[in-house]
């Protein structure tokens, strides 16, 4: 902690480091330049002298602070989750940061987090701390109190029970890694923190800039082409440079009780996730994905990040085999028992569709913003306005652009309804959207109300949005345009008796 905590304060205030050499060049005073440097280091020292924390049998708790004291304590029974996370200054010297999750939301002060422990004290920490989640739980998740923690710990823990690998990264999958926009959100900045110092202006200015500006519409059309051709280069570089960084190496473990997710080059992570909390799953398939033939799987956990990612851009034979373990965990590892023919899983269950009325909406959607564009242009027109007639040529080049979205739109409108089986409850499966398209598995047990939405022109077409509540993930999953005689249905099938009496 004496060198971890003060290489992290200095990383963190650098802006500051550098006004203060700025200000003790200008005038001629270097103490301003190390002042703050001594100041920062200081801070940080302090943190071993002041940071203590206890395991005890029914909380942990952490005590930190040196002018404004703070403690933390959590009960053992509120743990959800708990992340290791290393990075190579933690690595280097055999170090690793050990984060408790219980499933709510904090702020980043109220975090519990035991930052530079030893890595060889982590496992069995993180055992004892995850001991709960395979005990008999009683009334408001509370442990049993005739069980010893100290022996389930020993008896069952995570680390000691077999766990089944369900997906392991694959070198090749960084070569969807340029299809998301995470390479534009890394270049985006950094571009623009280039240009509000002057850059642009230099650039523009350039001899290089100039010569292109007055050789031609072909040199201009040469030199865009080319400029669009090194963007693509640098935010696809980034976003691969960013995947690799980020997922190398990634695993997904199942010991039945907890789900396991290690992976990172520079910066290890591991994620441990209980799977009492585990709600269902979610397919996200952007379109440039869903062209390659890729997907995102993200699980859906009670309390947890809504986006909890459990494999990032990867081929969708990987999604639909880590998908199968997760929503039919019993049916995967046991090749005797098998659903009844025709009653697929829930991962590849295909969905009912929407509907001629369904389909009408989402062409009247994306072909009305053309053609009241359409109409202003016109008006414009009979008012004298003059402008250019290629401008009419914009709202005829989109329409087949809006034909051809609204369709994909509505191929992608659909839900279903899973029945329970002996093995696996009812699993309500829809799926919508088109640039970005999420296909959500949310088993019954976790939906705990409904909304169905009308909008006026939804009520003049005899359809309505369902939207199922739940404690888990996004919280609200939306059934889209569905027609309303197969609303109340719909709700029945899935929580049968929750709609009473109407």
């Amino acid at each position: 902690m004496l060198l971890v905590h003060p290489v992290t304060e200095v990383i963190k205030f650098i802006p500051v480091l550098i006004g203060s050499v700025i200000l003790g060049t200008s005038s001629g005073n270097h103490v301003w330049s190390i002042f703050p440097l001594i100041l920062i280091v200081g801070f940080a020292l302090t943190r071993w002298f002041t940071t203590t924390y206890r395991v005890g049998p029914t909380h942990v708790e952490l005590r930190t602070g040196l002018i404004q004291r703070k403690k933390l304590a959590v009960p053992r029974s509120r743990i959800r989750s708990v992340d290791i996370e290393a990075d190579l200054l933690h690595r280097m010297l055999g170090l690793a940061v050990l984060a408790i999750g219980t499933g709510q939301q904090a702020e980043s002060g109220e975090k519990f987090k035991l930052d530079a422990l030893d890595a060889r004290l982590v496992p069995d920490l993180r055992t004892t701390l995850l001991a709960h989640t395979g005990t008999p739980q009683s009334v408001a998740g509370q442990p049993d109190p005739a069980v010893d923690p100290t022996s389930v710990s020993m008896a069952k823990a995570p680390e000691a029970r077999s766990r089944r690998e369900i997906a392991h990264w694959n070198p090749g999958w960084v070569r969807y890694a340029p299809l998301s926009l995470t390479g534009f959100a890394i270049v985006a900045p950094i571009v623009g923190l280039a240009f509000q110092y002057g850059v642009g202006q230099v650039l523009f200015s350039s001899d290089a800039v100039q010569q292109v500006e007055n050789g031609g519409a072909v040199i201009i059309a040469l030199g865009t082409i080319a400029l669009i051709a090194v963007i693509v280069l640098v935010v696809s570089l980034a976003a691969c440079a960013r995947y690799l960084t980020t997922y190398f190496g990634l695993r997904v473990t199942d010991d039945g009780r907890t789900l396991h997710l290690r992976h990172g080059l520079f910066t290890t992570r591991q994620i441990t996730l209980d799977l009492a909390r585990f709600r269902g799953a979610t397919v996200n398939e952007p379109l440039l994905l869903r062209l390659a033939g890729a997907a995102e799987l993200e699980a859906i956990m009670v309390g947890e990040n809504p986006r909890q990612k459990i494999l990032p851009q990867a081929p969708r034979t990987a999604i639909e085999h880590t998908l199968s373990h997760l929503l039919a965990p019993n049916e995967f590892q046991d090749k005797t028992i098998a659903r009844p023919a025709g009653d697929p899983s829930p991962g590849s269950a295909p969905l009912l569709a929407h509907g001629p009325v369904a389909r009408r909406r989402r062409h009247t959607r994306t072909l009305t913003p053309i053609a009241v564009a359409a109409l202003v242009m016109l008006a414009f027109s009979v008012a004298g306005a003059d402008f250019s007639p290629w401008w009419w040529l914009v709202p005829v080049l989109l329409v087949p652009v809006a034909l051809a979205l609204a369709e994909d739109r509505y191929r992608g409108l659909g839900h279903t309804v899973l029945p329970a089986t002996p093995t696996s409850p009812t699993w309500l499966i829809t799926r919508s959207g088109s640039l970005d398209r999420d296909r959500d598995c949310l088993e019954a047990p976790g939906v705990i109300g409904w909304t169905v939405r009308q909008t006026f022109f939804q009520r003049r077409a005899g359809v309505a949005t369902l939207v199922a509540a739940a404690a888990a993930g996004k919280k609200r999953y939306h059934v889209v345009d569905i027609p309303l005689d197969k609303a109340w249905a719909l709700i029945d099938a899935v929580t049968p008796g929750q709609l009473g009496s109407r």
